[in-house]
């Protein structure tokens, strides 16, 4: 990418004004759809607000509102200006917003009126005094609403700032399965390398493609694949507010007949699952991804045999933005995460950074044009991390001869029993397969004597007695797999902690270790 200047507001969405476009549906949503005409004057009103309220080019911006129209303008507003945004879940605690203001020091807060008094409130308790707010579905009198910052905005086109393709575009969120969030900062470039070279040229998107997501688009994963990846190429984007149910999401199929469908392990499950999903018609779908957790072959192939729609698994990170391996229309090997996307490189390494052969699981090394610049405030994790052209994460994996990638696990999860490796997932995978499990996690809990042990913690499938399910799954561990691996403790909850990105809290798991077991 040679160009001086870009910035992916002028390359999503301005662009299908130029192209001729405009009238196009862009949004597809509860109260009625929108143009990519309505979309980019409702982009344009934010940023003349912003930019009346003092934002200025490079300044962050906290976006914290529900699926809708005016998510998408604010985004595009704050892009349009030069501005870096920033997207919280509008469902923080008061405490967790206080904290993010001072840590990205946001020069302005756009909120959603509903949540907008917690806002308030955190900003009170925060030692950060200098941001503003404004307030999208306010009354038209509220003096920080949208519509008091128009009154006196100055009129006419709006020039989309030249940004530089490495300029910050928008901060995200790493999500590991421990410990606190770390901002990364990603850059206009990022988003434009890997909307062509994932989206467009291995997934297919085109402007016939409407797409569906179950993540809010304050996830990475779903700012791309539900509005950027769509918004390139001219087609349609279906917002929600709600959050996502197997009810929810098989009435937005049968309503709107999108072609694509976004994805988590967690919902495939509760979709196949659901007493209405063999009567339900998904033939509209020409695919459904995964990403965030690892897709069990088990799942995979009740999702097929279920809606009859292949399932395309991938990994990807905040620090490479997107998914950069993945499985393929008509290339698929379940277990896996498929291939490397065309344009980014993976290699698996030893503890002394050294490549690894085929097979032998390692740590993940991947380069690409979508790497991130750093950890905001962190220099000493972005020095590990980021190394050269490299991002080096905490993910194994291992990778066979024909290229296909196996997840195995996070490193820090990896647990010594007894001077040999346990992956994880590999006792997961196991233990999934039992009918009376529903989910499961593995972690290392240190004995009496401080030495490591798996622990296995799973939500019961159905009606089931604990105790029995408990001896069941150490039996079938033993049965399957070498005799160290297998769980000194099940213990069988009624829910799993989640962090921030919805994943099992494998820390809090680790924390309750003491604690007795549910059931």
């Amino acid at each position: 990418m040679d160009a001086e200047t870009l910035n992916i507001a002028e390359l999503f969405l301005d662009r299908r004004l130029t192209e001729g476009q405009g009238e196009r549906v862009a949004l597809r949503l509860p109260e009625g759809d929108l143009t990519y005409r309505q979309v980019h004057a409702l982009a344009e009103d934010y940023a003349r607000a912003l930019r009346r309220r003092g934002v200025r080019r490079e300044e962050r911006v906290l976006i914290a509102l529900p699926d809708g129209a005016d998510f998408v303008g604010a985004l595009f507003g704050v892009l349009k200006l030069g501005a870096v945004v920033v997207m919280l879940n509008p469902r923080l605690k008061v405490e967790e917003i206080a904290a993010q203001m001072e840590y990205t020091r946001a020069r302005m807060l756009v909120v959603d009126h509903e949540v907008e008094p917690s806002f308030r409130r955190a900003a009170r308790e925060s030692s950060w005094l200098e941001s503003g707010f404004l307030v999208a579905g306010a009354d038209p009198e509220h003096p920080d609403g949208l519509t008091a910052a128009l009154a006196d905005a100055e009129p006419g086109p709006l020039p989309t700032a030249p940004t530089h393709p490495d300029d910050p575009a928008i901060w995200l969120y790493s999500g590991g399965t421990t410990g606190r969030p770390k901002a990364v900062v990603q850059s206009h470039r990022s988003f434009a390398v890997t909307t062509e070279l994932y989206a467009q040229k291995t997934l297919g998107y085109g402007a016939g493609d409407t797409t569906l997501s179950v993540p809010k688009l304050f996830f990475g994963y779903a700012t791309g694949a539900n509005l950027f990846f769509p918004f390139s190429v001219g087609g349609s984007a279906i917002l929600f507010p709600e959050h996502p149910t197997p009810e929810i999401l098989f009435e937005k199929i049968e309503t709107y007949r999108p072609t694509i469908l976004i994805n988590v392990p967690t919902l495939v499950q509760r979709m196949v699952q659901d007493p209405t999903a063999a009567e339900r018609d998904l033939s509209c779908l020409r695919f459904a991804t995964s990403a965030g957790e690892a897709l069990p072959i088990s799942l995979y192939s009740s999702w097929v045999e279920t809606f009859g729609v292949e399932l395309l698994d991938g990994l990807g990170t905040a620090e490479m933005w997107h998914v950069f391996v993945t499985n393929r229309l008509g290339d698929v090997k379940p277990g896996t995460l498929g291939r490397v996307v065309e344009g980014f490189e993976i290699q698996v390494r030893d503890s002394e950074d050294q490549p690894l052969p085929a097979g032998e699981v390692g740590r993940m090394w991947v380069r690409g044009d979508a790497r991130a610049s750093c950890y905001w405030q962190n220099m000493e994790k972005s020095r590990e991390a980021f190394r050269g052209p490299w991002f080096v994460g905490g993910d194994l994996i291992s990778m066979d001869e024909d290229g296909y990638v196996t997840y195995c696990g996070r490193g820090d999860d990896a647990i010594k029993v007894g001077g040999r490796w346990l992956i994880p997932r590999e006792l997961e995978d196991c233990l999934s397969a039992h009918p009376g499990v529903k989910e499961c996690a593995v972690v290392g809990v240190a004995d009496d004597h401080g030495l490591l042990k798996p622990h296995a913690y799973v939500l019961a499938e159905g009606e089931v007695d604990p105790h029995e399910l408990r001896d069941q799954l150490k039996t079938l561990a033993l049965d399957q797999l070498q005799a160290y691996k297998h769980p000194r403790k099940v213990v069988v909850l009624e829910s799993f902690p989640r962090t921030h990105l919805g994943k099992v809290d494998r820390g809090a798991l680790k924390r309750m270790a003491t604690e007795p077991p549910v059931g």
